[in-house]
């Protein structure tokens, strides 16, 4: 078996049960709440397989909406990501997207941090909108996506630079 594909069953793993475990008991004044486990979908291989990459988001996600009781908007929210990466990918990185010679783990560039932004407040926004379910608390859903985007990042850069692999 590829040692990638053993790696990001491992990060699979750990990034999900880093979630459930430490993150989902983060609830900072009711507005700030962590979700770092999308860091598997940002920092899965460029050339990756595309179906595997869906699979995987759903698969998080469900396991996700069983360990939160949250009725599957984590499955929807990771599957909108999956799913917008490619172009995410073309926005912020342009032309070396489609060459595939893109390293996210490795020193934080505007190009890498703009990915690893618009990624996570889609991820949130999806969230949100579809936990809450009603326009009318635009504003609670605005808030809440901004200050959990604010946290998830920082903690997602963390842990980028924590477990960054070592260069041979």
């Amino acid at each position: 078996m590829n040692s990638t594909i053993l790696f990001n069953i491992a990060r699979f793993i750990l990034l999900l049960a880093a979630q459930v475990v430490i993150f989902n008991n983060f609830n900072i004044m009711g507005f700030i709440n962590p979700f770092p486990y999308i860091l598997f979908l940002i920092l899965y291989p460029v050339d990756g397989n595309k179906a595997g990459l869906m699979a995987a988001g759903f698969a998080m996600g469900l396991i996700m909406d069983m360990f939160a009781n949250s009725g599957g908007v984590h499955a929807a929210s990771c599957l909108v990501l999956a799913y917008a990466r490619p172009a995410i990918f073309k926005f912020s990185f342009g032309l070396s997207y489609e060459y595939q010679t893109i390293r996210i783990n490795d020193v934080l560039t505007p190009e890498r941090f703009s990915f690893i932004l618009i990624s996570v407040v889609i991820h949130h926004f999806t969230l949100f909108v579809l936990e809450v379910f009603r326009l009318s608390n635009l504003w609670d859903i605005l808030l809440r996506t901004i200050l959990s985007t604010v946290f998830t990042i920082i903690l997602c850069i963390v842990l980028i630079y924590l477990f960054k692999p070592s260069r041979r």
